[in-house]
């Protein structure tokens, strides 16, 4: 399996390296008020590519942090059952406390 994986990368990075060396023409990216931007066309896709992945990033961070809180939460209630558990085995192996009788 290592080595279907590994020749799988090395196409893949034969092909994309072949696309880059195909795409060399220079693009202008428009940008309002006039600006613009000149840079070869593997150039900027792959700088999109790159503002994409890290906006996906950022966008996964609040669920990350909710689903680390979470789970936090269910380990320190998971931990209280435990406890609770353990002392109710306690109490059914101890010999039952005999009733006090009152002299009045």
């Amino acid at each position: 399996m290592k080595y279907i994986s590994g020749f799988f990368y090395t196409v893949l990075f034969i092909l994309l390296f072949g696309f880059a060396l195909k795409n060399d023409q220079i693009v202008t990216l428009q940008y309002f008020f006039g600006y613009q931007q000149s840079a070869p066309l593997v150039i900027m896709l792959l700088g999109f590519f790159v503002g994409g992945f890290t906006i996906g990033i950022l966008a996964m961070v609040p669920m990350v942090f909710r689903h680390r809180r979470d789970l936090h939460k269910h380990k320190k209630t998971l931990a209280e059952i435990e406890k609770e558990r353990e002392a109710a085995q306690r109490a059914s192996t101890q010999a039952p406390q005999p009733d006090s009788i009152r002299n009045t």
